[in-house]
C-alpha cells in the first residue's frame, strides 16, 4: 500500500490537469506548461480539482510507481503555480561566477573557466560574483548534486 499515491493532488486555481488516454499528462499553469506520460500500470483521473492516482496491479514496481506517478504530478502542478528555486554559494579566493548569453562561466581555481551550457527552460542569476540563483517549472531541471561542503582541516604547528 502506498501511503503518497493514495493521496490526491490538489490543483490551485490557474492551473489546469489534463490526462489523455495513453497516461499522457498536460499541467499548464501561470510560470509555464509541462507533460509527462505515465507508466502503463498506473492510471489517473481528474475530479473535483483533484488528481488521483490508481494502480492497477498490485506488483511491487507498480506499488512502487504509484507513489512515484503522484510524487511527479504533484510537482509538475507546484512547478507550473510557483515555480522552484535553487541558491548557490560559491565560496573560495578567487572563485567567481558570471552569465554570458546562454552559457554560465565559472572561474574556480582551475587553469581555464568552466562553462556550463543552461538549458532552455532554466533562469540562472548571479548576484555578487558568488551567488547563484537557478529557478525553473521543472524540478528535476533545478537541481545541483553535491550540497555539501568538506573543509580540508588547516595544518597544525608541531
Amino acid at each position: 500500500m502506498s501511503r503518497i499515491g493514495n493521496k490526491a493532488v490538489e490543483i490551485p486555481d490557474k492551473v489546469k490537469v489534463n490526462v489523455g488516454d495513453g497516461g499522457q499528462v498536460s499541467v499548464e499553469g501561470p510560470k509555464g506548461k509541462l507533460q509527462w506520460t505515465l507508466p502503463r500500470e498506473i492510471m489517473a483521473s481528474v475530479q473535483d480539482n483533484r488528481v488521483s492516482v490508481v494502480r492497477q496491479a498490485e506488483t511491487r514496481s507498480a506499488k512502487a510507481l504509484h507513489g512515484l506517478s503522484r510524487s511527479l504530478v504533484y510537482n509538475m502542478v507546484q512547478g507550473v503555480s510557483e515555480g522552484f528555486t535553487k541558491q548557490l554559494e560559491i565560496e573560495g579566493v578567487g572563485f567567481r561566477a558570471a552569465v554570458q548569453g546562454s552559457n554560465l562561466n565559472l572561474s574556480l581555481g582551475f587553469s581555464h573557466p568552466v562553462a556550463f551550457a543552461i538549458p532552455k527552460d532554466i533562469k540562472i542569476t548571479v548576484a555578487d560574483n558568488t551567488k547563484i540563483t537557478i529557478q525553473g517549472v521543472d524540478k528535476k531541471l533545478v537541481r545541483y548534486a553535491g550540497e555539501q561542503i568538506r573543509r580540508k582541516e588547516g595544518k597544525t604547528v608541531q
